[in-house]
């Protein structure tokens, strides 16, 4: 029960990882059916960005340990969430009314042009996290001993994908984007400027990247160039497995794959753990092929 208990809690803080990476494929994807191959090393920059101004602002030091981490966090999410504007200005919206393949292959180029400018910048080896920014202490829960940081990692994600939800069905701007979704070109009859609600979309989504890294590097202590591809592609996973363009789709599709991921890795075999995964992807497309919750963001009413 002991060990059932740990990797349940580790699959959790895992998939909810998967989960806020998810959602930056799942927006972009619901408003111009595009996917962005270059969100998973936006993910890698967060990461990086986050031990850079760690190591360099001391806000731990200067704020304490609760507001430094806050103020990282937003620092983060504002930097990563401007680099996916500036993506988005140079890379995609040149390309609006290209063939979508085109597109593709500028997401791909993307990727590779920010994975290789990253590794000109850090270096090819791993750069560990400064130590002891967060207590590493346990918290009993049900008479086991869960570790404190995989906690912080759950309620962290949870909080913002419950915001990113509230925000999206309850926002003006949350409406414009679940117009755009299902009808750009409706959408812009009713006066939504789309062009906006596209950069909306590529400030969260990448924003939500940045903040998924940053606990990735809080939650391991180190972090690599390479890491954007693997995690890119568990979240893509994810978003396919709750289904492409669902936003709460992404965030169950993410819970289910770190879950499934962390107990096949346990009874089964750490080293079958990812084919383990994408097995329970295909069982479920078959059953379903639109995914867990379908495909569209919003319903028309």
């Amino acid at each position: 029960m002991e060990q059932f208990l740990q990797q349940l809690t580790n699959g959790l803080a895992v998939g909810s990882i998967y989960a806020l990476i998810a959602l930056g494929y799942t927006m972009v994807y619901g408003v111009l059916k595009l996917i962005n191959f270059a969100h998973g090393d936006l993910f890698t920059y967060g990461a990086y960005l986050g031990m850079t101004l760690l190591t360099s602002l001391l806000l731990k030091d200067r704020l304490g340990m609760v507001a430094g981490v806050l103020v990282l966090a937003g620092m983060v999410m504002g930097l990563v969430g401007l680099l996916g504007v500036i993506l988005e200005r140079a890379a995609y919206r040149p390309l609006r009314e290209s063939p979508r393949l085109s597109a593709v292959v500028s997401a791909l180029g993307a990727s590779i042009f920010l994975q290789n400018a990253l590794m000109l910048v850090y270096g090819a080896r791993y750069q560990v996290y400064p130590e002891d920014i967060l207590p590493q202490t346990a918290v009993s829960l049900l008479g086991f001993e869960i570790p404190l940081m995989r906690i912080v990692v759950f309620l962290a994600s949870v909080v913002m994908m419950a915001a990113l939800y509230l925000f999206v069905q309850k926002t003006k701007i949350g409406t414009a984007i679940r117009a755009a979704a299902i009808d750009q070109g409706a959408a812009r009859l009713m006066g939504i400027d789309v062009d906006r609600v596209v950069l909306v979309v590529f400030l969260i989504g990448p924003a939500l990247g940045g903040a998924a890294g940053l606990l990735v590097g809080l939650y391991y202590g180190q972090v690599n160039f390479t890491m954007g591809w693997i995690y890119g592609m568990k979240a893509f996973t994810a978003a396919i497995l709750g289904g492409i363009g669902n936003i709460p789709g992404a965030m169950v599709g993410g819970l289910l794959l770190g879950v499934v991921e962390a107990l096949g890795a346990a009874y089964l075999s750490i080293a079958w753990k990812d084919a383990i995964a994408f097995c329970v992807l295909i069982l479920i497309l078959i059953v379903r092929p639109t995914g867990l919750l379908g495909e569209r963001v919003a319903e028309k009413v």
